[in-house]
């Protein structure tokens, strides 16, 4: 006996927020393309990546007056039909009626291998065309390696970090030890 699966019509980012409500709530999907797709199930480790980062960057954001959320939503500027949803999201402003952030100041992603080449791919494309955004760490959760993508103003500069350097965040004024964001993990 074959199953086939039906595919939802293609969407915008409206439409995609109304159709997700509907969903059940330990499902996380996202909207590449118009066509939602479920994420894959986070493990304990990337959990613990994603509260290390958190809890750092967070106490770095409190004193900015900023707020650092765990998967809010990105939507792409020039394209209705595509949003992202990040690990870590550090904003200013008041709480977000709808969940999507149009305007953050930092965006990290863990990276999974199962889902590297999304993740790498158009899902951090569409975190560099946010104009607020000012750095996107990028943090493999099976490697102790951090590529820090950083823009100011018409600059883009990215570094490598390993397990003994550190993340510069000179716009929270504050730095993260790159052993922070793996603390009580091995390789």
């Amino acid at each position: 006996m074959a199953l086939t699966a039906k595919r939802d019509a293609r969407m915008d980012v409206s439409e995609f927020r109304l159709w997700v409500e509907s969903r059940p709530a330990h499902e996380r999907r996202e909207l590449p393309d118009g066509g939602p797709v479920l994420m894959a199930p986070l493990r304990e480790r990337h959990r613990a990546i994603v509260a290390n980062l958190i809890r750092r960057i967070g106490d770095l954001a409190d004193g900015r007056g900023c707020r650092t959320m765990p998967d809010l939503g990105i939507p792409r500027a020039a394209r209705d039909n595509f949003a992202t949803v990040p690990d870590v999201v550090v904003r200013a402003g008041p709480p977000l009626p709808e969940g999507d952030a149009t305007d953050p100041l930092l965006v990290a992603e863990v990276l999974l291998p199962a889902t590297m080449r999304l993740d790498r791919g158009r899902k951090i494309d569409t975190c560099r065309t946010v104009p607020r955004l000012a750095v996107l760490p990028i943090v493999y959760s099976d490697a102790a390696r951090v590529e820090v993508w950083r823009r100011a103003g018409d600059d883009r500069s990215v570094a490598a970090l390993g397990l003994d350097g550190t993340v510069p965040l000179p716009e929270l004024d504050g730095a993260v030890p790159v052993r922070d964001i793996y603390r009580g993990l091995a390789f």
